[in-house]
């Protein structure tokens, strides 16, 4: 059981620090004007972070289950809801980015002189940000509860 805890740990936390890798990119790319193969990489990008957040929610389910805590510790631990509520957020958060990333990639397609709508560009860039500040909670949750807090 020790191994595969250890497993299911290692890899819950490769999963969780390639998405805020993903989150990173998303945010360096919507800089400036958006040429179509810039709009094109982020279609792509995003298609990977939400393959990440299938990958850690069946993970994390996995720890929970599996894990040397038990589920006991995390059915009953606030810490660990804020965590998840925190995920939960910043998926939320990522619908919108999503939803216009395909969108642009579409038009861009179809007219070569396409530009980003001013208004949406800064609306997704809004998204990212808050995306971001909110993710940086589930590292702080998740030390917390390993530390025991919450239960």
């Amino acid at each position: 059981m020790e191994t595969t805890d250890l497993v299911l740990a290692i890899l819950h936390h490769l999963l969780v620090f390639s998405l805020a890798g993903i989150i990173g990119a998303e945010f360096v790319l919507i800089r400036g004007e958006l040429p179509a193969a810039t709009i094109r990489r982020l279609v792509g990008i995003d298609r990977h972070y939400g393959i990440l957040a299938g990958l850690i929610i069946i993970v994390g389910i996995g720890r929970v289950i599996h894990g040397l805590k038990g589920w006991e510790f995390y059915v009953h631990n606030w810490v660990f809801w804020a965590k998840m509520a925190a995920f939960a957020v910043v998926g939320l958060l990522s619908i919108l980015p999503t939803i216009r990333f395909i969108s642009w990639n579409k038009q861009a397609g179809a007219n070569p002189s396409f530009l980003v709508p001013p208004a949406e560009l800064a609306s997704v860039k809004t998204h990212i940000r808050a995306e971001a500040v909110v993710f940086l909670l589930i590292p702080v949750f998740a030390a917390a509860m390993a530390r025991g807090y919450g239960y």
